[in-house]
C-alpha cells in the first residue's frame, strides 16, 4: 500500500506529503496538524526555535518558532537562522572520490564535424555583436522560417533551420573587464560550437565589442562557414537584411552536406537544468537525472552542473567529490564570490527560492540546493570552470553561471554542451537553440498536462 508520504532518510525531522494531506492524517507516529499541500513538509518531531531541521539528512534551516509534531514546516516557521545560513560545512576536499567506472560504448546518430567533434543538431547561426543590430538578425533568420517562408529551406533537408541569437549588450561597458570578458567567452562559443554548421556574425560598427578585435581575441578568422560585417559599413538595416540572407544562402549548400552516423557518447556533453522546481524536484527528477549522468560518464560522455546559487549550501556534497583539492577550492571560491556579490547588492542567497518554488515546497535555498545537486549523480567533480569557458575535461564538470536558467544554459551551450537536460515541477516552456532542451517532469499532475 502506497503511504501519503515520502520519508527520504531515517534521520530526517521532516516527511514530504506525497499527495495533500488533510488534518488529522496519520503521518507514521504522530497526526497531521491542518491541510498540508502536495510536495510540502510535515514535522515528526518537536522542534525548538534555532534547532536545525534535516532533510536529506543535511540541514534545510532551523525552526524560527516552535514547530509541533504533525505540524506543516514552511516559511512561516523555518528560515535560514541569525547567521543566514552560514553554518560550518565539511567540505572534506576529495574524500568521496571514487575509482573511475569501466568504460561502456554507446553510440547515439550524431553529425561529423571536419574537427572531429559531433554535433546534435545541424543549424546555421546569426550571431550580433552588439544589442543594435538584433533587428537585422532576426530579420535575417526570419527570411528562413519553414513556418513564413517554407521555400527557402525546401531545398535543404539537412539544416534544422537558420536561428538569431541575439543580447542585449555588446556597448557601453569596460572593454577590459569583467562584462568583456564574458561577451567575449560566450560569442567565441556559439560561433564556434559544433552544433552550428555555420555562423554569421552583423555588429552596428562603433560598438565596444568590435568584431575585428573579438576574431583576434578568440583567434578566429573568417572563412566560408564564418562570416561578420556591419550594419553602418553596409548601409542601413535593409541593406544588412539583404546581404546576410545572401550569404546564408552561400552557406545552405555546405550546410546540407551532412549525414548522421553512429558516434560515441563520449561526444555528449549535457547542460544540467532545473527550473519552476517543487518538493518533488530532489526526489525523482533530479536523481533520476544523475542516474542517467552517471551511465554517461561511464559511457565517456560529459555532464556540465551549474547555478552557482543554487548549490549554495550543498556545496560541501560536491568539494568531496573533486578529484583534486584546487577543483573544490574554485567551487568554494566561487560561493564566496556569490555571496560577496549578492551583499553588494544588498540581497542575500535565500532571496533565490522563487514564489513557484514556495509554493511547490521549497522553502530554504539550502533545501533546493540539496535537491539540485543530485542531478549530477554521484560520480567524481573533475573540474570547475568560470561561465562560457571552454569545457575540455571529460566526466561530472561544474561551471559558475547564475541561477537564472537560460542565462545558465546559455554559458554551458558556450562551453560545448550539445544537449540540455531541464528538470521542473512547476513547469518551464525553456527552449534552447543550437542545442536541444529535454524536459523532465518531476511529479505526474505536470506530465498529464
Amino acid at each position: 500500500m502506497t503511504t501519503p508520504f515520502i520519508r527520504l532518510h531515517p534521520a530526517d525531522d521532516v516527511v514530504i506529503a506525497r499527495a495533500q494531506l488533510l488534518g488529522g492524517t496519520p503521518v507514521e507516529h504522530v497526526t497531521s496538524r491542518g491541510l498540508i499541500p502536495p510536495g510540502h513538509k510535515v514535522a515528526m518531531r518537536a522542534i525548538a526555535p534555532g534547532e536545525p531541521v534535516r532533510r536529506y539528512n543535511q540541514i534545510i534551516g532551523f525552526a524560527s518558532q516552535p514547530i509541533a509534531p504533525g505540524e506543516h514546516v514552511h516559511t512561516h516557521n523555518l528560515d535560514m537562522g541569525p547567521d543566514k545560513g552560514d553554518f560550518a560545512r565539511d567540505y572534506a576536499f576529495g574524500s568521496d572520490v571514487k575509482p573511475a567506472p569501466a568504460r561502456r560504448e554507446a553510440t547515439f546518430m550524431g553529425i561529423r564535424r571536419a574537427d572531429g567533434r559531433v554535433a546534435t543538431r545541424n543549424y546555421i547561426g546569426v550571431l550580433t555583436s552588439v544589442n543594435c543590430s538584433a533587428t537585422a538578425a532576426r530579420a535575417i533568420a526570419d527570411h528562413f522560417s519553414r513556418r513564413s517562408n517554407p521555400a527557402a529551406l525546401a531545398a535543404y533537408p539537412n539544416v534544422d533551420g537558420v536561428v538569431a541569437l541575439t543580447h542585449g549588450t555588446g556597448c557601453g561597458m569596460d572593454t577590459d573587464g569583467l562584462g568583456m570578458r564574458v561577451m567575449e567567452r560566450t560569442l567565441t562559443g556559439y560561433a564556434t560550437h559544433a552544433n552550428f554548421a555555420a555562423v554569421l556574425v552583423v555588429g552596428l560598427g562603433c560598438e565596444a565589442v568590435q568584431i575585428n578585435a573579438w576574431l583576434a581575441t578568440g583567434n578566429l578568422a573568417e572563412g566560408e562557414n564564418l562570416r561578420t560585417f556591419n550594419i553602418q559599413d553596409t548601409g542601413g538595416t535593409r541593406k544588412t537584411v539583404d546581404k546576410g540572407v545572401a550569404l546564408i544562402e552561400e552557406m545552405l549548400p555546405r550546410a546540407n552536406a551532412v549525414v548522421r552516423e553512429p558516434c560515441s557518447a563520449a561526444h555528449l556533453t549535457i547542460g544540467l537544468q532545473c527550473g519552476g522546481s517543487d518538493g518533488y524536484s530532489g526526489i525523482s527528477a533530479n536523481p533520476a537525472l544523475g542516474a542517467a549522468v552517471d551511465l554517461l560518464v561511464a559511457h565517456g560522455g560529459t555532464a556540465i552542473l551549474s547555478e552557482t546559487p543554487e548549490v549554495y549550501g550543498a556545496e560541501h556534497l560536491l568539494t568531496q567529490r573533486a578529484v583534486r583539492r584546487e577543483v573544490g577550492e574554485k567551487l568554494v571560491e566561487r560561493i564566496r564570490w556569490w555571496e560577496h556579490y549578492t551583499a553588494l547588492n544588498q540581497g542575500e542567497m535565500n532571496n533565490n527560492p522563487s514564489p513557484g518554488n514556495k509554493a511547490g515546497g521549497l522553502t530554504t535555498i539550502l533545501e533546493k540546493s540539496l535537491g539540485a545537486v543530485a542531478k549530477g549523480g554521484t560520480g567524481n567533480l573533475e573540474a570547475v570552470y568560470e561561465y562560457a569557458e571552454p569545457v575540455t575535461a571529460h566526466g561530472f564538470v561544474f561551471m559558475d553561471t547564475p541561477g537564472y536558467d537560460p542565462v545558465s544554459a546559455t554559458g554551458q551551450v558556450a562551453g560545448g554542451a550539445n544537449l540540455i537536460c531541464f528538470t521542473t515541477g512547476r513547469g518551464s516552456a525553456y527552449g534552447c537553440a543550437p542545442s536541444p532542451s529535454l524536459k523532465l517532469a518531476t511529479n505526474s499532475a505536470l506530465w498529464r498536462r
